[in-house]
């Protein structure tokens, strides 16, 4: 009997790195995503009105393909044979990954509000943000690459620095909205910078989600 339980704990975890090879090339795509995100930012720190319009139809197209794959990855979920603990946690591993997407997609369509030239500080706090979520996806993307090859270590080590990241980007979100708060913004661009700096901050909380259930996975392939 207790054979048998390693022998389906042995299978549990090869199918669980089969829904991860799905999920590097969804990971992948988030990644364009919010590199598209981060041109539409770049673009309304520049004042580029044509590029920041281009880069938030873009980033709309980017979540539009990292669903197709979300959806794939509930689908090799569901038709594998998989412990209930793991599916529970594969299926919110999934779940997060396309929190990223979507709430990226949220913030550029913010971004895309925006009409107002905001103060320089305001603006320099956007950019900072924005970097931190780029930092964050790219690791978590090396972390999901390091559990596939069963390098435990690499991948542990990824999601602390993401933990790291997401503190950062809760001070961040502070720094923000002190900045949007102590200058003069039409009622819109204060809701929106306001909302802006909410969704930054999420966007880092749902990668760090999906860090922890990484590491999950990555601990019992050890």
């Amino acid at each position: 009997m207790k054979e048998m339980r390693n022998i389906l704990g042995w299978l549990g975890l090869q199918k669980e790195h089969a829904v991860l090879l799905i999920a590097q090339q969804h990971v992948a795509e988030t990644c364009n995503t919010v590199a598209c995100f981060a041109t539409a930012v770049k673009a309304l720190i520049d004042g580029d009105v044509q590029t920041r319009t281009q880069s938030i139809q873009k980033v709309r197209e980017s979540e539009h393909a990292a669903d197709v794959l979300k959806h794939k990855m509930l689908s090799s979920i569901s038709s594998e044979l998989l412990m209930p603990p793991d599916r529970e946690d594969l299926i919110k591993f999934v779940r997060a990954l396309d929190r990223i997407a979507d709430r990226t997609n949220s913030a550029a369509k913010l971004v895309g509000f925006i009409e107002q030239r905001l103060p320089d500080n305001v603006l320099k706090n956007i950019s900072i943000g924005t970097d931190l979520v780029v930092t964050a996806i790219a690791k978590l993307k090396n972390a999901i690459a390091a559990a596939i090859r069963n390098d435990v270590k690499q991948a542990i080590d990824l999601c602390q620095d993401i933990a790291r990241i997401e503190h950062d980007a809760d001070d961040q979100k502070r720094v923000l909205l002190e900045a949007v708060l102590h200058v003069e913004l039409t009622p819109p661009s204060l809701l929106l910078c306001y909302h802006l700096a909410e969704y930054l901050e999420g966007i880092t909380d749902r990668i760090l989600e999906a860090a922890v259930l990484v590491r999950i996975v990555a601990a019992k392939g050890a």
